[in-house]
C-alpha cells in the first residue's frame, strides 16, 4: 500500500495536474479578492448611507452569509441602493461559491486525485507465490489476444508497463500489470522471472534486444520469445538468449502464400501436432465437386479425418452431408504418408500454369514471393514503389510498377487467368476494395489475403476473399504456441487448433453421449492416448480419463467448454 505522501507526491509531479491547480488557485484568489470588496462595499454603504457603523469582522460575516444565499436577516439594508448591492452579492454568491467553485473544485483537484489513486494502484512488484507464470513486456495486440487464453488455461502472467497513468488504466480493466521499466533488472526481479514460465519481448526489435539482454541477467534459464519485424534482427535476437524468435511478418507472408492455389491441385499444410499433420484441400477442379463429405469417403479411401470445411471464409463443422462446392476448402488431419498418397492423387487436377498474381511488395508481401519462388511457383508482383520492384525482380517472373486499382496493369499482370491473387497491403480498405474488385473481374479466382483490423474481417468476405489471415492473430498463435512447447498450427481468423486432456467429467462417456459438438460447436477430430492417435471416431467412441482431445473450433467455444467440462 503506498503512503498517503506517495500518492502525494506523484500526484503534484503531473504537469497537467500543476496547471489545473493552478488554475484552482487563481480562482479562489479571485474569490478572495470579490469577499473583500464586497466587505468593503458593505462598510462604505452601511457608514454613508445607512449611518451605521460595523466592524470589519461583521462585515465579512454578512458578505459571507449572502454570498453563500444563508441570509440570516439579523443585519439588512433599509435603503435602495443597500439592498441593490445585496442583490448583487447574492448573485455573484450563487455564481462563484454555489457552481464555480464545486465545479472548479471537482474538475481541477478532486477528479485528477481520484484518477491518480486508481492509476497509482498499479504495483511495483508481483506477489511471491506467484510462480510458473508469462511475463510481456509489453501490452500490445497481441499480449491483447494471447492473455485470454493463458487465464482459460489457469497459467498466471503479468505485463509491464512502465508509465503509472497507463498502468492504472491496464489495472482498472482488470489487467495483471506491474509498473517497471521492461529494461530494467530491477523490474525482472521484482515480477521474478527466475521462477517464469515464459518471457514474451512484445516490443520493437531494439527494445526486444535490450529485453532479452537484462532477463538473461536475472533468469539465464528462462525461455524467451521475441518478436521481430525486421529479419536482420534474428541473429541479433538469438545471440542475445531468445530461446524463440518470432518473424511475425515474415511468416505471415508464408502463410499466405502457403494458401493459393498455383500450377495444380495440392494439399496446404497449415502445421503440425506431433505426428499428426492438418492441411487444406481446395476441391477447384477435382473429382471431389459437389460430392457430399460422405461421398467423397476421404476416411474410408486414405485414412484422414475432415474436421471442416472453409466456404469463402466461413468455416463449417464437417457435417457427412455437407457438399463441397467449387470454392470449398476442407480442413483435414492424417499422417505424413496418408497425406503424401492424397496430394498424389489429386495432384493431376486443376493444371493452370499462370503465374501468381501478388499485390504489395512489402515486408509480407516480399516474404510471399520468396516463399512461392521457393516452391517453383511463378509469380507477377504489382508494386508502386521502384525500390521494391527491383529488389524482388529476381524472384519474380515479371514485376509491374504502378497501381494495383489500374485495370490495363491487372489485365497485362494476368489476372484474367491467374489461379489466385494475393493481398498483401498493410491498409485493410484497400485490401477490401481490391478483393470485390478481382472477385468481378476472375470469378474462379482464389483471393487469399491479410487484414490489420479484426473489425475488418467480415467486411473483406463479403467482398469475395476466400482466405484471410491477419498479424495479430498468427501472432498470438505463434506467441501461445511457444510458450505450450508445441509447433504453430494456423487454421485462420476466428479457428483454432486446440488440445485438452479429458475432463473428469467426461471421463468413461463415449463421444455421443459427451455432446461436446452439441454444446459447445467444438469438433472433435482425434484422440490421443498412450502416445498413439486415433482418428477414426464415431458416437460410439470412449473417452479415455488419461486421454487427450484434439479439437477445432473458435475461441468462444473453447471457452465454453472449459466452463461446461472443466470447471463443472
Amino acid at each position: 500500500m503506498k503512503t498517503i505522501s506517495t500518492q502525494l507526491s506523484y500526484f503534484l509531479q503531473d504537469r497537467d495536474i500543476q496547471r489545473n491547480l493552478w488554475l484552482l488557485v487563481r480562482y479562489l484568489i479571485a474569490l478572495v479578492a470579490v469577499i473583500v470588496v464586497f466587505t468593503v462595499g458593505f462598510h462604505f454603504i452601511m457608514l454613508y448611507v445607512e449611518g451605521e457603523d460595523h466592524s470589519w469582522i461583521t462585515g465579512l460575516y454578512w458578505t459571507l452569509t449572502v454570498m453563500s444565499t444563508l441570509g440570516f436577516g439579523d443585519i439588512t439594508f433599509q435603503s435602495e441602493i443597500g439592498r441593490l448591492f445585496s442583490v448583487l452579492v447574492l448573485v455573484t454568491g450563487i455564481v462563484m461559491l454555489l457552481i464555480v467553485l464545486p465545479f472548479a473544485f471537482i474538475r481541477f483537484f478532486y477528479a485528477p486525485w481520484l484518477e491518480a489513486q486508481i492509476r497509482n494502484r498499479a504495483p511495483r512488484y508481483l506477489s511471491a507465490n506467484v510462480t510458473d507464470h508469462v511475463i510481456f513486456s509489453a501490452y500490445d495486440p497481441i499480449a491483447r489476444e494471447v492473455i485470454p487464453r493463458l487465464e482459460r488455461d489457469d497459467i498466471p502472467y503479468v505485463v509491464l508497463e512502465p508509465d503509472p497513468r497507463t498502468a492504472g488504466d491496464l489495472l482498472y480493466d482488470e489487467v495483471r500489470v506491474v509498473q517497471g521499466n521492461a529494461d530494467s533488472r530491477e523490474t525482472y526481479e521484482q515480477v521474478q522471472a527466475d521462477q517464469s514460465r515464459f518471457v514474451v519481448a512484445n516490443d520493437g526489435d531494439v527494445a526486444n534486444t535490450n529485453v532479452t539482454l537484462t532477463v538473461r541477467e536475472v533468469a539465464p534459464e528462462v525461455p524467451i520469445g521475441a518478436t521481430i519485424e525486421n529479419d536482420d534482427s534474428q541473429d541479433i535476437l538469438e545471440l542475445s538468449g531468445a530461446t524463440h524468435v518470432l518473424p511475425i511478418k515474415r511468416w505471415l507472408g508464408e502463410q499466405l502464400a502457403n494458401r493459393v492455389n498455383a500450377r495444380h491441385a495440392e494439399l496446404h499444410s497449415v502445421g503440425q501436432y506431433r505426428d499428426l499433420h492438418l492441411a487444406e484441400l481446395p476441391v477447384h477442379n477435382t473429382p471431389l465437386e459437389k460430392k457430399t463429405i460422405r461421398e467423397a469417403s476421404l476416411r474410408e479411401t486414405y485414412g484422414v479425418t475432415v474436421a471442416g470445411v472453409w466456404e469463402r471464409g466461413l468455416f463449417h463443422s464437417a457435417d457427412p452431408e455437407h457438399t463441397l462446392q467449387p470454392s470449398s476448402v476442407p480442413v483435414i488431419i492424417g499422417t505424413d504418408e496418408q497425406l503424401r498418397v492424397l496430394n498424389e492423387r489429386i495432384s493431376p487436377y486443376d493444371e493452370n500454369a499462370h503465374p501468381v498474381l501478388i499485390i504489395g511488395g512489402g515486408t509480407v508481401g516480399g516474404a510471399a514471393v520468396r516463399a512461392l519462388s521457393e516452391r517453383g511457383v511463378d509469380v507477377h508482383l504489382v508494386e508502386r514503389q521502384q525500390d521494391r520492384c527491383r529488389t524482388l525482380a529476381p524472384h519474380c517472373e515479371q514485376v509491374f510498377c504502378g497501381d494495383a486499382s489500374d485495370y490495363d496493369l491487372l489485365r497485362d499482370a494476368g489476372v484474367e487467368a491467374a489461379p489466385s491473387v494475393l493481398l498483401t497491403t498493410n491498409d485493410d480498405a484497400i485490401n477490401i476494395y481490391l478483393a470485390s474488385y478481382f472477385r468481378r473481374l476472375n470469378l474462379d479466382l482464389r483471393v487469399v489475403s491479410r487484414i490489420t483490423h479484426e473489425r475488418n474481417l467480415e467486411a473483406i468476405h463479403r467482398a469475395g476473399a476466400d482466405f484471410v489471415l491477419s498479424y495479430v492473430t498468427l501472432g498470438a498463435e505463434a506467441v501461445y504456441s511457444a510458450i505450450k512447447g508445441r509447433r504453430l498450427v494456423v487454421l485462420g481468423e476466428g479457428v483454432d487448433f486446440v488440445t485438452r486432456d479429458v475432463p473428469a467429467s467426461l471421463a468413461g462417456e463415449t463421444l455421443a453421449q459427451s455432446e461436446i459438438g452439441a454444446r459447445t460447436g467444438l469438433n472433435v477430430v482425434a484422440i490421443e492416448h498412450d502416445g498413439a492417435f486415433r482418428t477414426t471416431l464415431s458416437g460410439t467412441t470412449s473417452l479415455p480419463a488419461d486421454g487427450r482431445l484434439l479439437m477445432v473450433g473458435g475461441e468462444e467455444q473453447v471457452a465454453d467448454f472449459v466452463e461446461r467440462y472443466e470447471q463443472a
